[in-house]
């Protein structure tokens, strides 16, 4: 088991969505913390296919399990923004010549994000998988990922550094129905990204233990892979 200790000003996880309202998730996604590891590792995710517009993800990535433990709870925060891009459908298409068919549309937007991320990410079940992610963080291998991010390319962690002891942590382990009290604040957490078809999309919903622990709960583990 490896235990990474994650510190960073700001993030965002975003979900799928659009219009003038673009959300974050309540803290690390799985899949997030999943693309985090490949970065860290040097494993290349990142797959393209001329049949669609977005990077897609390759297939055959590696298998592991991922804990994600809250050592302090994220504040929320929302910014609004001019975001240029190309509008669905004929909108605008006069304006693809003047602009060069660059991005021809600019829409005014209120995104939110994160602010004092502390948080572990901690994985086991793949001991090649946590070597490299323990050379990554050494600098021992070649990487082409460019630096780690959380969730959006200009949000950057202040620490990345991997824990032999944990310190007392709320873990989220998923929600069950059959409970009598649930609590009021669930978090929607995705684990699987298929950008090629979002109905394959995996999601599910969590909630983090009452009393800070040092120890993992065992259904706070939860397996991600491509």
């Amino acid at each position: 088991m490896l235990n990474i200790h994650v510190v960073a000003p700001f993030a965002a996880f975003r979900t799928f969505s659009t219009g003038s309202y673009r959300p974050t998730a309540g803290f690390i996604t799985y899949s997030a913390a999943y693309g985090l590891l490949l970065n860290i590792a040097g494993i290349e995710m990142r797959q393209q296919d001329p049949k669609y517009p977005a990077t897609l993800i390759k297939k055959g990535l590696p298998t592991v399990k991922i804990a994600l433990g809250v050592l302090e709870t994220p504040g929320r925060q929302s910014i609004y923004q001019q975001l240029h891009n190309y509008p669905v459908g004929s909108t605008n298409k006069e304006n693809l010549v003047r602009t060069k068919y660059n991005k021809n549309n600019i829409a005014p937007v209120r995104r939110t994000f994160l602010s004092n991320i502390n948080a572990y990410i901690c994985v086991k079940d793949n001991l090649e998988l946590e070597q490299q992610i323990l050379e990554g963080l050494s600098g021992n291998i070649t990487r082409s990922y460019g630096l780690p991010f959380l969730g959006d390319s200009n949000f950057l962690p202040d620490r990345l550094e991997v824990v032999y002891e944990l310190q007392p942590a709320k873990w989220f382990i998923k929600v069950n129905y059959e409970m009598r009290n649930i609590p009021q604040q669930v978090e929607r957490l995705t684990i699987k990204i298929d950008r090629a078809n979002m109905a394959y999309t995996r999601a599910e919903n969590f909630m983090t233990t009452e009393v800070p622990s040092t120890t993992i709960p065992e259904d706070a583990w939860v397996e991600v892979g491509y």
